[in-house]
C-alpha cells in the first residue's frame, strides 16, 4: 500500500486527504480493521514512537493512551497493587499479573480515564489476549501495534460493530533523518528529533541532593520520553513506572505544572479508601463512573453527594471527601518524578511540584533564574538534573 485515502483531514471540510510516502515507497503499516482518519494517524504515529522509545530505553513493554496528539499517560509493564487495580477498574481481569503488556495498558488507560475516553492506544509489543480483552470494553478509537495474536485480533475486531481501527506497523521501519511539513502552503524542513533519552542524560545533578534511586531514573526517563511526544509547553509527573499527570500545550510553564499536578493529585486520590468504596449502582457504566469520581474528588460542576444527585449514581448517599481529608492524604505522597520539556523560569513550579510529592526533577536548565530554582529544590531536599536538552514538540 503506497497511499491511503482518508475520509477528510482534521475537519470534514478539509478534502481531499490521504497519507502516502513522499518517495513513492510502501507505507510501513497495514490496516487490519476500520478506516482510520487524519487525526487517528497523527495519534498513531506519535504514540508508536513513544512506546517504541520507552521499550528501547527501559527494556519493558510500554503502552500509551493518546488524545488529540498528546499522551494522557504512558506506562511500562510493572505489576499493579490490589488498590491500584481497583482504582484503574481492572481488579476483575484474570491473568493480568501474567502479562506485562496488559499491566502497562492497565496503568496507561487507568491514569486519566476521563481524558482517555475515545483514545488511541499504542503498544510496544504484540497485542495479547489479556490486553485485547481490556481494550475491548473501553471507549477507544483505535490501536497501533507491531502485531496481534490471532485471538486478540478477533477480539478487537468485534469492537464498534467491526469498525474499530486496528493498525499494524512494521517495527523495523526507520524514517528518513530529515522531515517536512507544510503550514499555509509553506514547507518546513528539519532533522528528526532522534535525541536519545537514557540514564546518562540524568548525570548532571545540580542540587545538594545528588541521589537518584533506580526507580527515580526509570520514572524520569518515562517522563522525558512522554514529553518528547507531547504538544509543548509541557510538564509530566511520573511515579511507579507510569506518567500520572501530563500538562500539555500551555503557554505558561506554571500553568503546565498546575495542570499536570492537579491530574497527579486526582490520580492519587482515586486510590483513597472513600473513592475505592463509593457505592455505585450496578447499572452505572464505566465512563459515567469516571465522571462521578472526578466530580466527587474535585467538586466540579455537580455536587454528586447532594440530595437529588446522589440517587442517580449511588445505592446510598456517600460522605463527601473533604478538603482536609484530601490534603492529609496527599501529604503522605512522596517519590514522584517530574520532567519539563524546557527550563523552569521561576521557582513557583517547584513549590507547586512539592505539593504533589515530587522529589526528583529533570529539566534542561539555562534560565537566568536557575540559581533560585536550585535553591528552592535544596530547601525541600529534592534532587534535580539539568539535561541540557529542550524537548519541544509541535
Amino acid at each position: 500500500m503506497k497511499e491511503f485515502e482518508l475520509k477528510y483531514g482534521c475537519n470534514p471540510n478539509q478534502k481531499p486527504a490521504k497519507i502516502f510516502m513522499a518517495n513513492g515507497a510502501e507505507l510501513p503499516i497495514s490496516i487490519l480493521s476500520g478506516r482510520p482518519g487524519f487525526i487517528n494517524f497523527l495519534d498513531a504515529f506519535n504514540s508508536w514512537q513513544l512506546v517504541k522509545e520507552l521499550k528501547e530505553a527501559l527494556g519493558l513493554p510500554a503502552v500509551t493512551s493518546f488524545k488529540h496528539v498528546s499522551p494522557t499517560s504512558a506506562a511500562v509493564g510493572i505489576p499493579l497493587s490490589d488498590k491500584l487495580k481497583k482504582a484503574c477498574f481492572v481488579d476483575d481481569i484474570e491473568g493480568l499479573d501474567d502479562s506485562p503488556l496488559a499491566c502497562a495498558y492497565a496503568r496507561a488507560r487507568g491514569t486519566d480515564r476521563m481524558c482517555s475516553f475515545g483514545d488511541w492506544v499504542a503498544l510496544s509489543d504484540v497485542c495479547d489476549v489479556t490486553t485485547a480483552k481490556m481494550i475491548k470494553r473501553e471507549v477507544s478509537d483505535g490501536i497501533i501495534a507491531p502485531g496481534y495474536e490471532p485471538e486478540a485480533l478477533e477480539i478487537l475486531k468485534t469492537k464498534r460493530k467491526g469498525n474499530y481501527n486496528i493498525v499494524q506497523i512494521d517495527p523495523d521501519y526507520v524514517p528518513d533523518p530529515v522531515e517536512h511539513k507544510q503550514v499555509f502552503g509553506i514547507t518546513f524542513e528539519q532533522g528528526r528529533n532522534n535525541f536519545k533519552i537514557d540514564r546518562a542524560l540524568l548525570s548532571n545533578l545540580v542540587t545538594a541532593n545528588k541521589t537518584l534511586p533506580d526507580s527515580a531514573v526509570r520514572d524520569l526517563i518515562i517522563s522525558l520520553i512522554t514529553l518528547k511526544y507531547t504538544q509543548s509547553n509541557s510538564v509530566c509527573f511520573a511515579v511507579d513506572g507510569q506518567a500520572i499527570g501530563v500538562g500539555a500545550g500551555q503557554q505558561s510553564r506554571i500553568h503546565c505544572t498546575r495542570l499536570a499536578g492537579s491530574k497527579a493529585d486526582t490520580w492519587f486520590l482515586r486510590q483513597h479508601e472513600k473513592v475505592l468504596n463509593l457505592p455505585f449502582k450496578d447499572t452505572l457504566g464505566r465512563p459515567d463512573r469516571d465522571n462521578v469520581i472526578d466530580g466527587y474528588i474535585n467538586q466540579n460542576e455537580e455536587d454528586v453527594c447532594a440530595e437529588g444527585n446522589w440517587q442517580k449514581y449511588f445505592t446510598t448517599r456517600p460522605e463527601p471527601l473533604t478538603e482536609a481529608e484530601k490534603k492529609a492524604y496527599l501529604s503522605t505522597v512522596s517519590g514522584v518524578a517530574l520532567g519539563s520539556d524546557a527550563f523552569f523560569p521561576f521557582s513557583d513550579n517547584i513549590e507547586r511540584a512539592k505539593r504533589s510529592g515530587v522529589q526528583y526533577i529533570a529539566e534542561p536548565g539555562g534560565s537566568i533564574r536557575d540559581d533560585l530554582v536550585i535553591e528552592c529544590c535544596d530547601r525541600y531536599g529534592m534532587a534535580m538534573a539539568f539535561t541540557g536538552m529542550r524537548l519541544f514538540h509541535h
